[in-house]
């Protein structure tokens, strides 16, 4: 298998954009003088490069670049990385750099790491799994995953920095390419998304405790986002957008039944003009902090103006829900199927697709989880079950390869008894079965037991010793 030269120069090149490395292992296999390239030779892959590799019926079911290779280097891709390099995998993560969470000030609730910066977990985690010699990590976008040879292994294109168009193939794929939000044009919510207006409350409501809160959504969803929130404080405001119709009404009375009477009794009202932009006046960022502690609690403090130019409202903080989408189209173009907006993924099949090989993990499945130590959690199951289903791959690969040895002997023994036993032929079995049968089993027929001119049965002395080796052979 060989690589164009730009694979190899361009995991080394954008190797320490990456993660902190002193050099590159991919980098390690180009012989500049005469451009001979091996297609990364880490982990598995070096066992059975070459001329010294083991015998072939030790060799794994499919020969590729790579056991795996993960698009995407968020917290689900690199929780799979680790744990594909801890049962020491060839692994490929490719990262684009592009990350959902990464406009959050904080990462929370992840043991540990509660409260560090989005980045400072993914270097720590970088950090951490560069100890493992089997797996690298690259910047770079992947363009495609294509399918090969029905589906035993992938053909994987990416672009590296510095317009580098690579090739790869791996016996299996990981897609933790994450969802992005869809943010509304309103002026002011993209500029402040993830510093005081946020999606989730358990990932950053804590540090906005007792603090006046907005909710900003359709009215069917800002009501029922309500008793999420509940408990960080009463003060809320529901930033509906004119979304408060008869008809929102009655689908919001669907989902929660006696919703009205429920925000009169939290004292939670609702604001249905439409929204004409939210100022921030305040910065509860801590600028020069500590990436890696946390920093709580955060005053920020937003004007919220409206199109009829009257009464703006004040608030700390704001949840929202907002739609979201695949952040690549990688998968469904590979023919991974969507349900709804999700990677179909199977939970009891270690999470993977409707595509066999392609595994979706992180955000972009169908599983509806959405936080970090989901992530994790998700990277995890995928990485034993894929770790597994290639040594089960393996197994019945090298017990076939075993077996067709067998049959291999035994075909060739049943020729060579064919070509012994021409019909007609003095020597052929049906004219000699009866003295097979009746022969005891480790009998020589000499001179002494079949009489100087030959058995009792008529057997010349000269066609003895072919029929000895016969019914040896037949044994």
């Amino acid at each position: 298998m060989a690589c164009a030269p730009e694979a190899v120069l361009g995991a080394s090149s954008t190797l320490s954009l990456a993660r902190p490395r002193k050099a590159s292992k991919t980098a390690a296999m180009l012989d500049h003088r005469n451009l001979r390239l091996t297609c990364i030779g880490a982990g598995m892959a070096r066992k059975f490069r070459g001329a010294g590799g083991v015998p072939p019926a030790l060799a794994p079911a499919v020969l590729a670049d790579y056991d795996a290779i993960i698009v995407g280097g968020g917290p689900a891709g690199l929780a799979a990385l680790s744990g594909l390099a801890r049962v020491r995998r060839n692994v490929l993560l490719i990262d684009s750099g592009e990350y959902r969470n990464d406009p959050t000030r904080h990462a929370h609730d992840i043991l540990g790491f509660d409260g560090v910066t989005p980045a400072w977990l993914r270097f720590a985690a970088r950090k951490q799994i560069s100890d493992y010699g089997t797996v690298d990590l690259v910047n770079g976008t992947v363009t495609a995953v294509q399918p090969q040879k029905n589906n035993t292994f992938f053909k994987v294109l990416a672009d590296y920095p510095g317009n580098k168009s690579v090739s790869f193939t791996t016996r299996k794929v990981v897609l933790a390419t994450g969802m992005q939000d869809i943010l509304p044009s309103t002026p002011g919510i993209k500029e402040n998304w993830g510093k005081g207006i946020y999606w989730c409350p358990w990932c950053d409501g804590h540090e906005h405790a007792d603090q006046d809160l907005g909710i900003l959504a359709h009215l069917d969803s800002a009501v029922t986002s309500v008793r999420e929130i509940l408990t960080l404080n009463t003060d809320i405001v529901l930033f509906v957008n004119g979304t408060d119709t008869p008809e929102n009404r009655n689908i919001t009375t669907t989902k929660f039944p006696g919703w009205e009477t429920y925000l009169k009794l939290q004292n939670v009202r609702i604001e249905n003009r439409t929204l004409a932009s939210i100022t921030r006046l305040r910065d509860g960022a801590s600028p020069y902090a500590d990436p890696s502690l946390p920093t709580h609690p955060e005053h920020d403090l937003f004007q919220v103006d409206f199109e009829d130019g009257q009464n703006p409202v004040l608030r700390n903080a704001f949840f929202a829900d907002f739609p979201s989408e695949q952040h690549s189209n990688v998968g469904p173009e590979a023919g991974v199927a969507l349900y709804g907006n999700k990677l179909a993924a199977d939970g009891k099949g270690g999470l993977v697709t409707n595509v066999p090989g392609i595994f979706a993990i992180g955000d972009a499945n169908s599983d509806n989880v959405t936080n970090v130590p989901h992530a994790f959690f998700t990277g995890k199951r995928t990485a034993v079950f894929l770790h597994v289903q290639l040594e089960r791959e393996n197994s019945v690969a090298q017990i076939a390869a075993a077996g067709e040895k067998r049959d291999g002997e035994e075909s060739m023994m049943r020729d060579v008894w064919a070509r012994m036993n021409e019909p007609g032929d003095i020597t052929h079995a049906g004219i000699i079965l009866n003295a097979i049968k009746t022969r005891p089993r480790r009998a020589v027929l000499t001179k002494s037991n079949t009489g100087s001119e030959g058995s009792a049965s008529g057997i010349p002395v000269g066609v003895q010793a072919v029929i000895q080796s016969k019914m040896d052979f037949a044994r």
